[in-house]
């Protein structure tokens, strides 16, 4: 194993557990409990997953999840101490793969990173030469090898999410997927009635692509029912 996650909370008694239990999984560990010494360590270490409390005293989560998102894929994951939407929306739509709410249990921190890495490490490192790793729709032309994705010629930046979320929608096109498929299929978790999730995705990569909202080329609404790329 030893991939490099990064964890950063003020809390020191949470970061440390964080540390301890992902080290017992056999991760190589960063850890800080400030923004400003994070900022410095991801610009001088090649990271493979970040997990970022939101509530830090100096630079918060969300700015560092900017930051990362401007040079990198690796997956994201933010804890916060709300239960409310606004915080897990907000993450998710500046390129957050997932959240979880404080208070939690340690090991589902690392079940999490273990799930993300493995999902990133499907998309990103096989090279795989069978059929259909690369489509094109009406000028959408998306790469399961490369993980790129040019939009009219001009290259689309998706997280690691938004990317499966487009090649599972394009690899079925013509069939409309519930956000249940799409999101037990993505994320590999139970879908919630009230998770709406799939649908903040769906909406930031609506905006990436530069797609209206009421009359969108590519990824159709169908209510009731579920999402379509014709």
């Amino acid at each position: 194993m030893g991939e490099k996650v990064l964890v950063v909370d003020d809390e020191k008694e949470i970061a440390d557990l964080i540390e301890v239990c992902l080290k017992n999984d056999g991760y190589t560990v960063y850890k800080f409990y400030n923004g400003t010494d994070a900022l410095r360590c991801i610009e001088e270490t090649e990271l493979d997953l970040a997990v970022l409390d939101i509530m830090l005293p100096d630079i918060d989560g969300f700015r560092i999840c900017r930051k990362i998102r401007e040079r990198y894929f690796y997956p994201i994951i933010m804890l916060t101490a709300k239960a409310e939407d606004g915080d897990k929306i907000m993450g998710l739509t500046l390129g957050a793969d997932d959240y979880i709410t404080k208070p939690f249990n340690p090991l589902e921190v690392t079940a999490r990173v273990r799930t993300q890495l493995r999902r990133y490490t499907r998309y990103n490192v096989g090279k795989e030469t069978a059929p259909q790793n690369e489509l094109d729709i009406r000028g959408l032309q998306i790469s399961k090898n490369t993980h790129k994705c040019l939009l009219n010629g001009k290259n689309v930046t998706l997280t690691p999410i938004e990317f499966e979320i487009l090649w599972y929608l394009c690899s079925r096109r013509g069939t409309v997927v519930s956000s249940e498929e799409l999101f037990e299929a993505v994320w590999g978790e139970k879908y919630l009635d009230n998770n709406n999730t799939v649908m903040t995705h769906i909406a930031r990569l609506r905006e990436k692509m530069n797609e209206p909202a009421r009359r969108p080329k590519y990824i159709k609404t169908i209510w009731g029912v579920g999402y379509t790329i014709e």
